[in-house]
């Protein structure tokens, strides 16, 4: 008798110990695209990165277009104009190549541009899949869009639907 109820007691702790995690997926991808703001946010940062490409391919082609001229009048030069042109030449390149650092380097102006725009953006899906998750009690929720070891999911798992109707963008 006692053997069966300690296996009793030990079964019943099991089942409450071993109680399912569960979790589930959400693709970003389909998110942000049905996000109106975060299309607006791209759309302006692509037209900020072609304005700042248009100024940094400016500069480099002055910079090559003084080196051809440099080398079409270079026989005409004494040694002291042709150092100075030089020393021109690589300045204009210098300017360009620093130019394009501060526009699309690592800390560059799109980086934070980029930020500034996206984070609220971030934040905000952040916030709304937080909820689901503790509504729902998900210990779990995964980016299938981000994920290459997914190889298959069902369907009934996946929550973006709920995640964009958290934030007003319901389908």
């Amino acid at each position: 008798m006692k053997k069966l109820t300690f296996a009793l007691i030990m079964i019943i702790a099991c089942a409450f110990g071993a109680s399912a995690q569960k979790f589930a997926l959400i693709d970003m991808e389909y998110i942000l695209k049905n996000i109106p703001s975060y299309e607006m946010a791209n759309e302006q940062l692509n037209q900020i990165s072609q304005r700042w490409q248009k100024e940094v391919e400016s500069k480099a082609t002055e910079a090559q277009n003084m080196y051809k001229n440099f080398q079409a009048d270079m026989v005409f030069m004494t040694d002291e104009q042709k150092t100075k042109k030089e020393a021109e030449i690589v300045a204009k390149e210098k300017e360009a190549t620093e130019l394009r650092y501060k526009y699309f380097g690592p800390e560059g102006e799109l980086y934070k541009k980029r930020q500034s725009l996206m984070q609220p953006i971030q934040d905000e899906i952040y916030n709304a899949v937080k909820k689901v998750s503790e509504e729902r009690g998900y210990q779990c929720i995964f980016d299938r869009a981000s994920s290459a070891n997914i190889i298959f999911a069902s369907p009934r798992i996946d929550v973006s639907n709920e995640v964009l109707t958290k934030m007003g963008y319901g389908k």
